[in-house]
């Protein structure tokens, strides 16, 4: 009660409070994940051992990932609601390769879905980072390893030996710097080429990398989750897609940088558009076709 003997006003409570949720994970990502989804909205996140996700597509190809990202996350909550029997399921997906647009580096792309039963609602964020380490070798049994663990920080982040080409044993999980000889040695016997691939081991649970990335998603996705759509309430507002077409300044023309953030609701398909949020009002010419063609 305030001195005037007013009641002060309550902040209502964040739309996930208390909620227990499955977490669909066989590779430790509730370490990233549980801690922002906690705070910010006060959610359990749970896990259980008799989630294989790895059933549903694995980075070493012995399972084919045939779905899409969005797919294979929301497979993976579905999977887990089915076996624990909760309505609230989270899973979370990877990829690496080139930066779309700068391809001589490389990227990672992060994608956390939500599914909610009881509201029928799926509700994802994703992040798009040139922070990683992926990266591979192909090395003869000779080669000289060393300069390339340094790079992707080994042995904190694990490695992945097998033969370059053809088939044969696939060793995963390889932080011992005297094994990583043995096996290229091994696995170059077996090549058709004779020489081993050793790769960074992308799964979240050997690349201390990774894991800081999805939790800076998770952050990302927790304020998401706790923000409520304009138009009808429901959990998950954000950014949806942005539009191109900034006017440059000088002579007035569209360019290829953003211009509209446009957010929206997984529900009620409401719409939002939002100025971008690095306050540019113009582009500059350097940046535009006509004057910078």
């Amino acid at each position: 009660m305030t001195c005037s003997g007013k009641l002060l006003a309550h902040a209502p409570l964040p739309p996930y409070n208390g909620v227990r949720a499955i977490l669909a994970t066989r590779h430790g990502k509730e370490h990233a994940i549980a801690p922002a989804l906690s705070a910010t909205l006060n959610m359990q996140i749970v896990t259980s051992p008799i989630i294989d996700t790895d059933q549903l597509g694995t980075f070493t190809g012995e399972v084919p990932r045939t779905r899409s990202m969005h797919d294979a996350a929301v497979a993976k909550a579905r999977l887990g609601m089915r076996l624990t029997g909760l309505n609230i399921g989270i899973a979370s997906e990877g990829s690496f390769g080139p930066h779309p647009a700068i391809p001589f580096i490389a990227a990672a792309r992060e994608l956390l879905v939500l599914i909610d039963e009881q509201r029928g609602i799926i509700i994802s964020e994703h992040l798009l980072t040139e922070c990683t380490n992926f990266d591979h070798i192909v090395i003869a049994p000779d080669g000289y390893l060393q300069p390339f663990l340094e790079k992707i920080g080994f042995p904190s982040h694990a490695v992945i030996v097998r033969p370059n080409k053809g088939k044969g044993p696939i060793h995963k999980g390889i932080c011992d710097p005297y094994l990583i000889a043995s096996l290229v040695r091994e696995t170059s016997r077996i090549s058709e080429d004779a020489k081993a691939r050793v790769e960074t081991d992308m799964r979240a649970h050997f690349n201390p990398t990774r894991m800081g990335q999805i939790a800076k998603l998770a952050d990302k996705f927790a304020r998401r989750l706790a923000t409520l759509c304009p138009a009808c309430g429901m959990p998950g507002f954000g950014i949806l897609r942005s539009a191109p077409g900034l006017l440059c300044g000088e002579c007035g023309a569209e360019t290829h940088l953003v211009k509209t953030l446009i957010s929206a609701c997984a529900f009620c398909q409401f719409t939002e558009n939002q100025p971008c949020s690095d306050g540019l009002r113009f582009a500059s010419a350097a940046q535009c076709p006509e004057c910078n063609p």
